[in-house]
C-alpha cells in the first residue's frame, strides 16, 4: 500500500488542517467552529504552561503547526514525522515562513491556499526530521514535554510506542496525548490494537493500564477536530486528549 501521507492530496489537506484561519472558510458551507485550529488547541489546552519546558518533542508532527506552537514557550523543539513529504513542507515553512498549495474545491476545480507561520514564533528554536515514532534515533534524548497527537492509532505497534515513553519523558515532564482511537487494519494489525476488540475493554482503559506504572494522569479532555477534503466534505472527529506527568 502506498503511504497516503506522502501524497500531494494529503499534504494539501494537512496544510489546510494545520494553518487555515476562519476567514479561509468564508466561501465554504458553515463548519463547526469549535473543531478548528486543532494543532493550536492541543498546545494551548493540554500543556501545563506553568511548568518550565526547555525541550519538547512533537511526535507525528505532520506539517508542523503544533511544533511551532510549542516553540512559543519551549526553548528547543523537535518535530518528527514518518512522512518525508510532511517534513519537507514543515521545513519549507520553517525556512520561508510560508508555503502555497492547491486545495480541492469540487471535482477538478482547485484554489490556492497559502499556509503561514503565525507571528511571535522563534523558528530558530525548531527543527524537523523524518523518523519512526517506534524506532527513534538512539541519541534523541529526554524531553520536558512530549506531544503525540492523532498518532497512536496509525502506528503498526502502538504498544511498543507506549512502552518507549518513560525513556522519552524526563522525570516531572509532561506527556500530551490525543487520539480518536480510529483503529484500522491497514495501519495496525488488529492483534496490536490497544483495546477496541471484543473482550478487551475500551482503548482508554488499555491506555491507562499501559501508562499508569510510570505516569500520573493530570488532565483528560475531549478535543474535536475537522479535516477538510473539499468545500462540502469534511472529516469530523473527536480525539481524547490527556496530560500525564512522568513520575520521578
Amino acid at each position: 500500500m502506498i503511504n497516503p501521507y506522502e501524497t500531494r492530496k494529503l499534504v494539501s489537506e494537512y496544510l489546510f488542517f494545520h494553518y487555515a484561519e476562519e476567514t479561509d472558510f468564508s466561501g465554504d458551507i458553515p463548519v463547526p467552529r469549535e473543531a478548528l485550529h486543532f494543532p493550536v488547541r492541543l498546545v494551548a489546552e493540554l500543556a501545563d504552561h506553568e511548568r518550565g519546558v526547555k525541550s519538547a518533542l512533537d511526535l507525528g508532527c505532520a506539517v508542523g503547526r503544533s511544533t511551532f506552537e510549542l516553540a512559543r514557550f519551549a526553548q528547543c523543539v523537535i518535530g518528527v514525522d514518518y512522512s518525508a513529504a510532511f517534513i519537507g513542507v514543515a521545513e519549507t515553512l520553517r525556512c520561508d515562513g510560508r508555503h502555497s498549495c492547491e486545495i480541492l474545491v469540487e471535482g477538478e476545480r482547485t484554489a490556492e491556499f497559502t499556509a503561514r507561520i503565525p507571528a511571535g514564533i522563534d523558528v530558530s528554536r525548531v527543527s524537523f526530521e523524518t523518523g519512526d515514532a517506534t524506532a527513534l534515533r538512539t541519541d534523541i534524548g529526554r524531553f520536558d514535554l512530549v506531544l503525540a497527537a492523532n498518532l497512536l492509532c496509525r502506528l503498526p505497534d502502538p504498544g511498543k510506542f507506549l512502552g518507549s515513553l518513560p525513556d522519552l519523558v524526563a522525570p516531572g515532564g509532561q506527556l500530551l496525548l490525543a487520539t480518536p482511537f480510529s483503529w484500522l487494519p491497514e495501519f495496525t494489525d488488529p492483534r496490536n490494537w490497544i483495546g477496541g476488540r471484543p473482550g478487551t475493554g475500551s482503548s482508554w482503559d488499555a491506555l491507562r493500564l499501559a501508562l499508569e506504572p510510570h505516569f500520573d494522569l493530570q488532565l483528560k479532555k475531549e478535543m474535536p477536530f475537522l479535516i477538510r477534503e473539499h468545500s462540502r466534505k469534511y472529516q469530523y472527529g473527536v480525539s481524547l486528549g490527556s496530560r500525564w506527568i512522568r513520575r520521578s
